[in-house]
């Protein structure tokens, strides 16, 4: 959605927001969606980072990092909490970093649980599941505020549901 100019390329629509101020929105977009990109991909490389030979299965630190009893899935606590804790710079409301916290203690007590919590790991993928999230979230917003500023002319039915 590079049409920065929406408001002047279609005259009939008024935008309330002044071009200098649709010009910052677009930034502070670019920012955020870099912030989310380095989000996804230490979630990737938590989760799904290696390919385990002879199969198609993906497995990432937090699977490996996990065959350390108790320790190990404390560490990758740490880190779901990090990507969490983008959650809140990215906008996340309180219902969406409940889900996310609820991700990440769903990851973390099972895997609390020597090999069958390192099997879970491989399934469950906490992390990408709430860098999943905040790409919804930040996407949808993206949408509305670029709507609310004149920058594009609608917001398709999916976003409004």
């Amino acid at each position: 959605m590079s049409n920065r100019n929406y408001s002047e390329a279609n005259p009939d629509i008024a935008s309330p927001f002044s071009r200098s101020e649709q010009d910052a929105l677009l930034d502070r977009h670019e920012r955020e969606r870099v912030q989310l990109e380095r989000v996804e991909r230490l979630a990737e490389k938590m989760d799904a980072a290696f390919i385990i030979p002879g199969t198609n299965i993906p497995i990432g630190a937090d699977t490996i990092i996990g065959l350390v009893p108790a320790v190990g899935d404390t560490v990758s606590l740490g880190i779901a909490g990090y990507i969490a804790a983008h959650g809140f710079g990215l906008g996340a409301r309180k219902r969406h970093m409940a889900l996310m916290g609820g991700n990440i203690f769903i990851d973390w007590l099972i895997g609390l649980v020597p090999i069958i919590g390192d099997l879970f790991d491989i399934g469950w993928r906490g992390n990408l599941r709430n860098a999943a999230l905040l790409r919804e979230l930040c996407e949808r917003r993206w949408d509305y505020e670029r709507f609310d500023a004149g920058i594009i002319d609608h917001v398709s039915q999916d976003i409004v549901s």
